[in-house]
């Protein structure tokens, strides 16, 4: 037997589904048409594994509420299976029980939409525990509505006979034994946020700055926070969705001051709803930074539909006003394609062009930062009594103040972060409620 026979007779890896794509285009999305949205797709169904072997869309002026396509353009596709021997039609938009219905009906070839996708992509990249519990949430939650005869296997953890209720069905079964998991996960991700928040107290109490990375998939967060830490502390490739799970890291600012620096998710077009709810508990940490690195890939032509992507999914979590530093990333890749001529430099009002792989304006973004963060801090003139000695010594660590030393008391002047500031005006308060001792400045 030669070599060559044997390495085949090793490899038991499964053949790459082929995989078949379809949009429709409404018009509705300004700047993002169903050609761009199905090149962004391919990108997906590459990440999961599939080989992609076409792609049809269509314009109207809504979506089939059977068939998704209309049902000409739908049974065209049957045509398309005999050419290219399609085993998985993957849709661009979330597709309604009856559309997927319809669709694996019509072509017997399994049918899922974009929000399937990526949660089998998140299911693939998730890696820690807290990781794997969110998406498990967010794909029983998706499966719900959709429930079929697949989930039958389930029933027999619910113990045999004597566990379902009298005319229920094997249907009723299963969702009653998702629904059950459900309820689970959503503990046991309820715990992951108490822990979190646990943490962030610490920090809080710490009064170190914080601050969150956020932006489209693919951006360079990742590779962003490795450059501002000097070391490989995240996962970085090519893919979209490559790291999930966050990463939080001690950044040196310049002249002595330093944040705890951290990598979220990123965001994409269409980003199921599922996931935005069931990675709350990791988004959160969006909410707690007190100022957002918002990473934009320079080079990409939809840099500005990426972009407002990104702002709608922190509106969504109630983060989109939170203060901002835009980081304009991949410069080094911009030369090739001004000189194609494929486009202009991007030039965007308050943006700091950087490269996160050659380092190429991480000092002014590092000095940026710094002066947003400085920029928050708020103005004091306080007085606090000699016994609160552990309060100053944390502005005197934390802050920028000068100290004036009385005789019963210390007068603090200058800028302090906003959670100290509060501690501040607080222990003022009391001291000035007591009587014999100093009053606020």
């Amino acid at each position: 037997m030669t070599a060559t026979s044997r390495s085949k007779l090793i490899d038991l890896a499964p053949p790459a589904e082929k995989a078949f794509l379809v949009a429709v285009d409404t018009g509705e999305d300004a700047g993002w048409n169903a050609a761009d949205s199905l090149a962004e797709l391919a990108s997906l169904a590459t990440t999961a594994g599939a080989e992609v072997v076409g792609a049809e869309w269509q314009n109207r002026r809504h979506v089939d509420p059977n068939w998704y396509l209309g049902k000409g353009k739908a049974e065209e596709l049957a045509a398309a299976k005999s050419e290219t021997g399609f085993d998985i039609l993957v849709a661009d938009d979330e597709l309604s029980p009856a559309q997927q219905k319809g669709l694996e009906n019509l072509l017997r070839v399994k049918v899922i939409d974009r929000s399937r996708l990526i949660l089998d992509i998140f299911a693939q990249h998730a890696r820690t525990h807290e990781g794997r519990l969110q998406v498990e949430l967010a794909q029983l939650e998706y499966q719900l509505p959709r429930l079929t005869r697949l989930w039958t296997h389930l029933s027999r953890t619910g113990g045999g006979i004597g566990t379902r209720g009298p005319g229920e069905s094997q249907l009723e079964t299963d969702r009653r034994i998702i629904r059950d998991r459900i309820k689970k996960m959503k503990e046991r991700v309820a715990d992951v946020r108490q822990a979190r928040e646990t943490a962030a107290r610490g920090r809080d109490r710490r009064l170190t700055p914080t601050v969150g990375i956020v932006g489209y998939t693919n951006a360079g967060k990742s590779t962003l926070l490795n450059a501002l830490v000097g070391s490989e502390v995240a996962l970085v490739e090519d893919k979209l969705f490559a790291t999930l799970d966050p990463t939080s890291r001690q950044v040196r600012l310049g002249d002595g001051r330093s944040a705890i620096v951290t990598d979220t998710v990123g965001f994409i077009h269409k980003l199921p709803h599922q996931l935005v709810d069931a990675f709350r508990a990791t988004l959160e940490e969006v909410n707690r930074a007190d100022v957002l690195v918002e990473v934009a890939d320079a080079s990409d032509p939809h840099v500005a539909e990426h972009r407002a992507t990104v702002q709608l999914v922190l509106d969504e979590l109630g983060a989109g006003s939170k203060p901002r530093l835009l980081a304009l990333n991949k410069i080094d890749r911009l030369d090739g394609v001004v000189r194609a001529g494929e486009r202009p430099v991007p030039v965007v009002d308050g943006g700091v062009p950087i490269s996160a792989l050659t380092g190429q304006g991480l000092d002014t973004l590092r000095a940026e930062l710094a002066a947003l963060l400085s920029s928050l801090w708020v103005a004091v003139d306080v007085r606090l009594p000699y016994s609160a000695g552990e309060l100053l010594a944390r502005v005197r660590e934390r802050g920028m103040v000068d100290l004036d030393y009385g005789e019963r008391d210390v007068r603090i002047l200058g800028r302090v972060a906003p959670g100290l500031a509060s501690e501040l005006a607080a222990a003022a308060a009391g001291a000035t409620a007591r009587p014999g001792d100093a009053a606020t400045g």
